[in-house]
């Protein structure tokens, strides 16, 4: 798909009470949030400095007005940065030039401010930005972020049959890769300390629940299918022991970054929880299961 020829097929706005993020869907199968209404919904406004900055470097790579401010960069990873640093240019369906992110992207910027609040990089005045970071984190309702797309859009009527089949081919390798280290270290210690347990970082044997937590919070929120597909390209050798780990059968070019993703935002929800059952019920409502029902919603004053 060329580039230069992004138009919009499906537009909507997410269904986030309190906040409006307009959202589409491009002709090559990419969800965005509108860069614009992302900023307006953490209340962040651009100065009239930034927009000069950014129009002298409207050929290089510049960050989003939501994300540029000095105090937040050492909170900016690599990955993140190269990411939001070019922003998706498309046509809209009343045919104006627009501005977009990868939808999956926002929970990598709530992510940016939550960390500066509890480092204390921001002042009293900014961290009412870190307070609507964390509550467009909790307020991801019942599906991922690409679902509530789908769904704001009118896309998910559309989507193809073979869709699922499409799914394993692009995550999923026929054969395993090397061993290389996937499971970040904080998602463990995330873990140990919401279950009120010792954390030795020098010690990597686990409870065995451990195994048992990771595919329901990680491979059967990763993408429709690919738990019960890992389990048969990896199946057992004996009883709780496989060859491999699963995400060795992950692509480099799809399902390492989704995984990555989806760790992301998991890993913000650990550190927004004080308590493993609050964990798993923001868990559920910002990433049920495929194919679960929608969850109800519980009154703020029980989570």
């Amino acid at each position: 798909m060329d580039k230069s020829k992004l138009t919009a097929t499906h537009q909507g706005e997410l269904p986030i009470p309190n906040f409006p993020i307009s959202c589409a869907v491009l002709n090559d199968g990419t969800r965005i949030l509108v860069d614009r209404s992302v900023a307006t919904a953490l209340g962040v406004k651009g100065g009239g400095a930034y927009w000069q900055n950014k129009k002298n470097a409207k050929n290089g790579a510049f960050l989003p007005e939501y994300i540029s401010a000095k105090y937040l960069q050492r909170f900016i990873s690599e990955s993140v940065r190269t990411k939001l640093s070019n922003p998706i240019t498309y046509t809209t369906k009343s045919g104006k030039e627009s501005e977009g992110i990868p939808a999956e992207s926002l929970l990598d910027i709530c992510d940016i401010w939550i960390n500066a609040a509890e480092n204390g990089a921001l002042t009293d005045a900014q961290l009412k930005i870190a307070k609507n970071a964390q509550s467009l984190i909790r307020g991801f309702a019942a599906v991922g972020i690409i679902a509530l797309v789908d769904e704001a859009t009118g896309y998910q009527d559309e989507r193809t049959k073979d869709a699922l089949a499409q799914i394993l081919h692009d995550f999923l390798l026929r054969e395993n890769k090397p061993y290389i280290g996937a499971f970040p270290t904080e998602f463990y210690k995330q873990i140990y300390r919401l279950n009120n347990w010792n954390w030795n970082p020098d010690n990597t044997k686990r409870p065995g629940v451990i195994g048992k937590w990771t595919n329901d919070i990680i491979y059967e929120r990763l993408a429709p299918g690919i738990l019960h597909e890992l389990k048969v390209r990896n199946p057992t050798i004996k009883p709780g022991i496989r060859k491999y780990k699963h995400f060795q059968f992950l692509t480099d070019e799809v399902g390492d970054p989704a995984l990555k993703s989806l760790f992301d935002g998991i890993t913000a929800l650990q550190r927004a929880s004080p308590n493993w059952n609050t964990f798993m019920r923001l868990l559920e409502r910002a990433y049920p299961k495929f194919g679960d029902n929608l969850k109800i919603e519980f009154p703020e004053d029980e989570i």
